[in-house]
């Protein structure tokens, strides 16, 4: 008897979660309806964004008033969003698997100790510190040492060649990125490591293994759950960073990145970025059109999620087999 109301109090909480998540697709859903009634398709797939004039008289389009020369598509900030996204994972899941790996079978107990407490302090640190961290140093040294380094390592890829014209651009977000996913897979991959029963390594040094060859045929196949869970938060960090991509990817409007050194804007960051010009819209269509972004970036993030869910039942039936 006295579990129940403990029991009903934990359902009632777990059900908060969905609800609120619910309560914000349908607010920002509503809000943006005149928008996407107004934009269509042509919002996800046009490369144009503009305002309009501001300053003059709305006029009626499509029974809607808008500012005069209007234009709302996102194409161009999608493509950086998920760019920007798939840079930095490509680069923090083989790092963070190897910190994870130095921290659970390599480092010594004390050392371990320090080395755990500091990567969960890089996590805790906020965007706007890797933002400034990143445009007074990375920027700089991405355009005169790690650009002409890439480029004349891989110049024969056409996503790689020529010159950085700024040290602002994919490059240098997903670098930042990067650093900023890294503690959330090292953490807790490291932490799964540690769950993983002791018996199972000796058993294996026991048949003569090497310790490589324990990490990958006993110690990751054990954490593959917990690599997925650990690679999707750090995809929806990356996806939903907002001020540190803003203070260092360019900034770029109206153009797709031709090159890893372009200048590039994620979902996130434009919408920080235009909130404050999309308010002086007095038919209030920019700011709706605003909302329509979150809309998308909310859906892309419920997409992900439903993706990893997915792959996890499929290794977890795998497993059983």
């Amino acid at each position: 008897m006295p579990m129940r109301p403990f029991r009903l109090g934990l359902q009632i909480v777990s059900g908060v979660i969905p609800l609120l998540l619910l309560a914000v697709f349908v607010f920002l859903t509503a809000y943006s309806w005149p928008a996407i009634h107004f934009n269509g398709l042509r919002f996800l797939f046009s490369d144009t964004w503009s305002l309009g004039n501001l300053y003059a008289d709305p006029v009626a389009r499509d029974g809607y008033q808008v500012a005069v020369g209007a234009r709302y598509g996102i194409w161009v900030f999608v493509v950086g969003t998920l760019a920007s996204s798939a840079l930095a994972l490509s680069i923090a899941v083989p790092v963070g698997m190897g910190v994870a790996f130095f921290l659970s079978e390599y480092a010594p107990a004390r050392l371990r100790a320090v080395l755990s407490q500091i990567v969960e302090l890089l996590a805790m640190v906020p965007s706007v510190v890797y933002g400034l961290w990143g445009l007074d140093v990375l920027a700089p040294l991405v355009l005169r040492h790690i650009a002409p380094w890439l480029a004349s390592l891989l110049h024969v890829v056409p996503f790689f060649a020529g010159a950085a014209s700024s040290g602002y651009g994919l490059l240098t977000a997903g670098l930042v990125l990067a650093l900023m996913v890294v503690p959330v897979i090292s953490s807790t991959l490291a932490e799964a490591m540690q769950r993983v029963p002791r018996e199972l390594r000796e058993s294996c040094f026991a048949l003569g293994a090497t310790r490589a060859e324990m990490l990958r045929k006993i110690l990751l196949p054990a954490v593959r759950i917990p690599l997925i869970g650990a690679v999707i938060l750090a995809l929806g960090r990356a996806l939903g960073e907002t001020m540190a991509v803003l203070m260092v990817s360019g900034g770029a409007l109206n153009y797709l990145p031709s090159t890893i050194y372009s200048p590039i804007t994620s979902m996130a960051a434009f919408i920080a970025s235009q909130l404050d010009s999309a308010l002086q819209d007095p038919s209030g269509m920019a700011v709706r059109s605003l909302a329509e972004i979150a809309l998308v970036l909310l859906v892309i993030s419920v997409i992900v999620n439903v993706v990893a869910r997915l792959l996890t039942y499929q290794v977890r039936a795998d497993a059983r087999r």
